[in-house]
């Protein structure tokens, strides 16, 4: 399981709404000293996310949550977002240029065909499986003290 940590923003009716400060991993690393990437993730600052789950622990307004998402759905899920279209683009490109005799037009409209029908069946598939994919709220770790964020 993958967890972030959050804050309770709003609730609505059975879900919370949770923001999320995202934390660059370079405070831990051993070559944070001399590394490009530490520079551009100081620059940038941490971002907040905000994402919506369903409120199955009772979390109220400034409690701060640990939400999740399995790992194998978020495995599952970039290989259809990613590895399912790319893949089907170059054997359609292929499949394009081989029909055609050598076209390389036939081979583009191939290529953006098959990148098409990929992110089409992706999307299809991921419709009929939506709830795995979404993040869970799995615990309540330090309630509000009264205070209203």
């Amino acid at each position: 399981m993958i967890t972030e940590q959050g804050t309770v923003i709003a609730l609505i009716d059975d879900q919370a709404w949770v923001q999320t400060i995202r934390q660059s991993a370079c405070d831990s690393c051993s070559a944070r000293s001399g590394c490009g990437q530490r520079v551009l993730a100081s620059a940038s600052g941490g971002r907040a996310n905000q994402v919506l789950v369903e409120n199955t622990v009772r979390a109220g307004v400034g409690d701060e949550v640990t939400i999740g998402i399995d790992e194998q759905a978020l495995l599952a899920a970039s290989l259809v977002v990613y590895a399912v279209p790319l893949a089907l683009m170059v054997l359609a490109s292929i499949l394009g240029h081989q029909v055609s005799g050598g076209s390389d037009l036939w081979a583009m409209v191939g290529a953006g065909a098959g990148l098409a029908v990929g992110f089409l069946g992706g999307r299809r598939v991921q419709a009929g499986r939506g709830d795995r994919y979404q993040p869970r709220l799995l615990r309540v770790t330090r309630i509000a003290t009264g205070a209203l964020i």
